[in-house]
């Protein structure tokens, strides 16, 4: 049966659904640090556009997480999902790469050429970004194209230009990836649907479409506030189980944070109130969130060892005491003094 002959039959809850994704990503309890936990934290992706979101990511899920982590060697980084700028598991390379190749002839054509090009400019070297499509006569935001060959990863330390290289080829089968990008996506977002997929991913709609269809025998239908969508049949008994953490737990999420990474209903399912909503998902750059016993209960903003808060209602003093907690032990290099907190 494919999946546009599913019909729904798991009904969620929002608190099911909000409980299940907090579980799968890991957010009611820390990791203890390893190379294993930190690619379970990536299982589908650390944002890292905004500078240490990526580190901060992280930071929410793994325990002893330093400001050096992502610099581990087990993880990379590459222009990923969207092709923004991504730090994922090295062993995970081919799924957030080839992933994600076009299926249309002019664009692989696209990636491969502008791969090759850098192959031969680099010739085994590392080079800021900006110097290197200088030297091939072309707009360096246009090496991004040649991220899903798999072939092209970078370093960027937030300030500076990323620093980028040539790597081996990934072995792995283009749909193959991609529908081990489609599972990790179900995983960690899910309920969710084809559409969003493509969105998350940037990929194509037929593409995203098509991976669901392959995994349309291993996906429950499900209806949920948000409306219809899928879920991974592994994944039921934990979705059932979905409960929010009703704990002081605290968690200051980064501007990307794969928790708030949402477009349409699923925003509505996290932040209910419209006018929550706006100061979240911003029209310019997106604050982090404070995640609070379960709840998204403000968003947050940093300058320097300065953080401030707005909260979207009162706090009580241990829930305080906690968020300033979690803002003094975030993992951040060059800072000059202690982290403060600004209560707004």
């Amino acid at each position: 049966m494919s999946v546009a002959q599913k019909a729904p039959r798991l009904a969620l809850t929002r608190e099911q659904v909000l409980g299940f994704r907090q579980k799968t990503g890991l957010l009611t309890e820390r990791l203890p640090a390893a190379a294993d936990a930190l690619r379970r934290a990536a299982w589908a992706g650390l944002q890292d556009s905004m500078p240490r979101a990526a580190l901060l990511s992280i930071h929410a899920r793994v325990q002893g997480a330093d400001a050096n982590i992502c610099a581990h060697g087990s993880l990379v980084q590459l222009w990923g999902p969207r092709y923004s700028d991504y730090v994922v598991a090295a062993k995970d390379l081919a799924i957030f790469s080839l992933g994600r190749l076009p299926d249309d002839d002019r664009r692989r054509k696209r990636a491969y050429d502008t791969a090759a090009r850098l192959y031969a400019l680099l010739k085994g070297e590392r080079m800021p970004f900006g110097q290197a499509g200088r030297a091939m006569g072309v707009q360096p935001n246009s090496l991004r194209y040649a991220a899903p060959t798999g072939t092209v990863l970078l370093r960027w330390d937030g300030v500076h230009q990323p620093i980028i290289w040539s790597s081996p080829p990934p072995t792995m089968e283009a749909g193959e990836a991609r529908l081990e990008l489609a599972r990790r996506h179900l995983h960690i977002f899910g309920p969710t649907t084809a559409a969003a997929f493509a969105r998350w991913a940037g990929i194509s709609t037929r593409q995203a479409g098509a991976a669901f269809e392959r995994l349309a025998p291993a996906l429950i239908a499900t209806r949920t506030p948000a409306g219809d969508g899928w879920i991974l049949a592994q994944d039921e008994a934990e979705a059932q189980r979905g409960r929010v953490n009703a704990s002081a737990t605290v968690r200051l999420l980064p501007s990307g944070d794969a928790y708030c990474l949402l477009w349409g209903a699923d925003r509505e399912l996290l932040v209910p109130e419209a006018r929550q909503r706006a100061q979240l998902w911003t029209t310019r750059v997106w604050p982090g969130a404070v995640l609070i016993g379960g709840e998204i209960a403000g968003v947050w903003r940093r300058s320097a060892a300065s953080v401030s808060m707005q909260m979207w209602r009162a706090l009580s003093s241990p829930e305080w005491e906690a968020v300033e907690r979690e803002a003094a032990a975030l993992p951040l290099p060059g800072l000059k003094g202690p982290i403060s907190v600004q209560r707004g």
